[in-house]
């Protein structure tokens, strides 16, 4: 049960019944982080043009795995604790519902609205800030920038690389199934699992801590760290928690996915 005290505004609540003691966040931290960077900074060195000669794309073959982990991860803990795996237990303990007014109660509705806003926040946020604060960040500390073989926008600039793209459906298939537990695996994890459960350690700077655990669990792209850590927290933790729902972030991450799988199906008719 979520736990919203009386009078109280949203923000100032505490979830804190049967919450997890700090020693399980972070064990639970460190099982979602520790397969995303061996297979980012281990296993894809290892392979890299040996398999495909973008070696970005089987880096991002790899990490589906991971992602994909995610929500194996998720599901197993849900068992763990409840019992089950129910659809209606699942749904209950990740808060797959619509989002709720923390004042009167209201599920859905014109709440719904807020969901649209935040996807256009969150396409402006990546469109406008991210790029140059991926700029600072690469000019203040070099060896936190994305590496050119790893890249997207490298990719884009060179009319050979794009070209050699061209009929890879194949590509369609995998961006789609990077998308898909990008979105599922992150937040079931993040918002679903951990979120309302961080509440007796972190009481009304929940949402905070939860965005900040997110950004540093992309260790297996640091470069994504610092913009990670602002539409972490107020794009994606602070509404699932304000509004008690992960569906709210799931939409919200999942247009970004939209996006790029747009973008690759681009690419694979020749149009980009």
């Amino acid at each position: 049960m979520t736990g919203f005290a009386a009078g109280e505004p949203g923000l100032a609540v505490r979830e804190v019944p049967n919450s997890y003691p700090l020693r399980r966040i972070v064990a639970i931290w460190a099982l979602a982080v520790a397969p995303m960077v061996v297979l980012g900074w281990v296993v894809a060195p290892l392979v890299g043009d040996r398999i495909y000669r973008e070696e970005g794309i089987v880096r991002g073959g790899l990490l589906t795995i991971g992602l994909a982990w995610l929500v194996v991860f998720s599901l197993l803990l849900v068992r763990q604790e409840e019992g089950n795996l129910a659809w209606g237990t699942v749904k209950r303990r990740l808060r797959l519902n619509a989002p709720i007014s923390p004042r009167t109660g209201q599920q859905g509705g014109r709440l719904w609205w807020w969901v649209v806003l935040l996807v256009v926040l969150y396409g402006l946020y990546s469109v406008l800030l991210e790029p140059p604060i991926h700029h600072a960040v690469s000019a203040l500390l070099p060896g936190l920038a994305e590496p050119d073989r790893y890249s997207l926008d490298e990719l884009l600039k060179s009319h050979d690389r794009v070209a050699a793209l061209e009929g890879a459906w194949w590509l369609v298939l995998l961006f789609a199934a990077l998308g898909f537990f990008n979105i599922f695996g992150e937040e079931f994890l993040f918002r679903g699992v951990l979120l309302p459960k961080m509440g007796g350690v972190f009481a009304a700077w929940t949402w905070v801590a939860n965005g900040l655990i997110f950004a540093l669990y992309h260790l297996h792209q640091p470069w994504s760290i610092p913009t990670a850590s602002v539409d972490g927290i107020f794009l994606l933790a602070l509404p699932a928690w304000y509004f008690r729902s992960t569906v709210v972030p799931l939409i919200v991450h999942g247009s970004q996915s939209i996006y790029f799988l747009v973008l690759v199906i681009g690419i694979v008719l020749g149009l980009a």
